[in-house]
């Protein structure tokens, strides 16, 4: 099954707050991405707020939808000079290691290229982040630094950043 054509990215809704509260009660979701758990859900409601009435000139978040349903979030920060930094979370955990998260930042990437003109894109995550390692690399991007260290999981973890120029991509 091809994910990318299930895939859509759509604005914010303060009505998938439901999605998002239930995200905050999967301790695994939290840990991955560096959620507070047993956060307070006045407090997430705030967050999800200022996440939907976002208005940065330098940044963007879509919800990630499959099918009919929200299952995470991709963003773009620091957008400048056809660049940005890449992130997602696929909030869904039980969908985690099935290759959606792949699809979504393939499909992001290539949204974000024809919308925002982004021909580079910066990506960072924990070197214990087995999947995110994993996916990054298959897509083709490349290690350029390690700077930084982290808190993943609960152990302190080196930052690995990365970077896809889809000019360099071109043989």
């Amino acid at each position: 099954m091809n994910m990318e054509n299930l895939i859509c990215f759509r604005a914010l809704k303060i009505d998938d707050f439901d999605s998002v509260l239930k995200w905050s009660l999967d301790n695994a979701f939290c840990l991955a991405n560096g959620w507070e758990v047993d956060r307070s859900e006045d407090e997430l409601y705030s967050w999800w707020l200022r996440c939907v009435n976002n208005e940065s000139a330098d940044f963007v978040r879509l919800g990630v939808q499959l099918k009919d349903k929200l299952i995470g979030y991709v963003d773009l920060a620091d957008i400048k000079n056809n660049r940005a930094e890449l992130g997602i979370a696929i909030g869904e955990s039980q969908l985690w290691g099935r290759g959606i998260g792949t699809s979504t930042i393939l499909s992001f990437m290539q949204y974000a290229s024809e919308k925002y003109g982004i021909t580079t894109f910066d990506a960072e995550t924990h070197e214990g982040n087995s999947r995110s390692k994993k996916m990054l690399e298959k897509i083709g991007f490349v290690e350029i630094s390690r700077v930084g260290i982290e808190e993943y999981l609960g152990i302190d973890n080196q930052l690995i950043q990365y970077c896809f120029d889809f000019y360099a991509q071109v043989p």
